[in-house]
């Protein structure tokens, strides 16, 4: 006996006695394990079927989830019996779900007019979403169809889901047909799905949808022209995006921020800088405004950066600046790293009481948590200058402080600052708290 027939038997015994689980290992090996142009395979074909959609019947959602991958290597013979069970309204929702699900994957156009009808008549919300992701995954077969799902009311933002799944130029036309569409959702899912292109028929969609009515859409406009900055001069990007700063929806305020940063200029960051120093702008858009300025990633957002923290008044956005600092890349780092070693000398002398006036007033010179951030992000930056100041700082009287800088010397160049530390322990100049500190150092390499 082939082994072929082997599995065949061994698949209907298992069928028989209800063992699902060696089912479908054996109907795995018969059809992902065998080429389907083999003639046992060929002349068994219907018989595999049967098997397998009794299987997608009578399994569970794992053992369905299994099954499906087997339907679909079993090729178009399949999808007539699933076109059944999603047209069966008595059916099982979950194996509705299934059939549909499984259709999309065989980007057949016979499955294309049984999911489209689906999406007119159905009320079973979730069943439709499945139905609409399975048009997306048909591709450009399914752009037609879904073209003409556009001009009915029921059907149009499903149909408009179901084009964005699909990154395909010939949706940008059926897509521009609803961007003045009366539902904000459906323009916004337009707006979005046309922000992935860059077609020159998209720009000016998306300026103009800069002043929509709607929040959601003018969010969508702000966000999607933030992946353009190639179009920053010729479209004057950041004189367009900058109002949004302060719209009247903090989300699109946040979106705006982030779009700026995108842009990578200085007038981006005096923009952002303005903002963030603002007394009026909330938190959320503050913090959203650092991050901000960091992805700018040219000097003078950092020098921005700088100025905000001598400037603000929040211990939240202090520890945000000295965080964010940590997270810069090349080539930002040594201007970050100076940064915080600036503010890492102020508390240093702070701490000695030699500091100038203008220095020890500054209040996060008190703040561990402060501190620790900024021994963090020197840690993650790995600019050796950092590890002299970061010694200093195991002299603090926070045990989180000194643990933060402990890690950070680690993360530096731990030889390095293992032998700096054993050099200093024998300094008898050195003040009894960084004495002790060093020591608890050295006790944790």
């Amino acid at each position: 006996m082939s082994n072929i027939n082997q599995l065949l038997v061994q698949a209907q015994t298992a069928y028989d006695a209800a063992d699902w689980s060696s089912l479908i290992q054996y109907l795995q090996q018969l059809i992902l394990g065998t080429d389907s142009e083999h003639p046992e395979i060929v002349k068994n074909q219907e018989y595999l079927l049967t098997l397998t959609l009794s299987m997608l019947e009578m399994g569970d959602f794992q053992q369905r989830w299994e099954i499906t991958k087997v339907l679909t290597h079993l090729g178009k013979i399949a999808i007539p019996p699933l076109i059944d069970i999603l047209k069966d309204e008595d059916a099982e929702e979950e194996l509705r779900w299934y059939a549909a699900r499984t259709l999309g994957e065989f980007q057949h156009p016979e499955a294309i007019a049984p999911l489209v009808e689906l999406l007119k008549t159905d009320e079973d919300e979730e069943l439709k979403a499945i139905a609409t992701t399975a048009l997306g995954q048909m591709g450009t077969v399914a752009i037609a169809a879904l073209s003409e799902l556009l001009k009915q009311e029921d059907t149009r933002l499903l149909a408009v889901r179901s084009l964005s799944s699909i990154p395909q130029t010939e949706t940008i036309t059926p897509l521009l047909s609803v961007v003045q569409d009366s539902q904000a959702t459906i323009r916004t899912a337009a707006i979005e799905a046309l922000s992935s292109f860059h077609d020159e028929r998209v720009p000016p969609v998306l300026l103009n949808a800069l002043d929509d009515i709607a929040a959601t859409v003018r969010r969508a406009a702000v966000l999607g022209l933030g992946f353009r900055p190639d179009l920053r001069q010729a479209l004057d990007l950041v004189t367009r995006l900058q109002p949004k700063l302060y719209d009247f929806n903090l989300e699109v305020c946040c979106a705006a921020a982030v779009s700026l940063s995108r842009m990578s200029c200085d007038d981006a960051a005096k923009h952002l800088f303005d903002l963030l120093i603002s007394p009026q702008t909330p938190k959320t858009l503050q913090l959203e405004t650092i991050r901000a300025l960091v992805w700018v990633g040219t000097p003078s957002s950092l020098e921005y950066l700088q100025t905000a923290f001598n400037q603000i008044t929040s211990e939240t956005l202090w520890q945000e600046i000295v965080t964010v600092l940590g997270r810069v890349q090349k080539p930002q780092i040594t201007p970050a790293v100076e940064i915080l070693l600036q503010i890492l000398r102020c508390l240093r002398r702070a701490s000695l009481g030699d500091a100038p006036r203008t220095l020890t007033q500054h209040p996060a010179t008190e703040i561990a948590n402060i501190k620790s951030a900024i021994a963090l992000s020197l840690g993650q930056l790995g600019e050796m200058q950092a590890i002299e100041p970061l010694i200093w700082l195991l002299a603090d009287s926070n045990a989180s402080v000194r643990l933060h800088a402990i890690a950070a010397l680690k993360n530096l160049d731990r030889e390095a600052a293992h032998q700096q530390l054993q050099q200093l322990a024998n300094n008898a100049t050195l003040t009894l708290d960084l004495h002790q500190g060093i020591a608890i150092a050295l006790a944790e390499w």
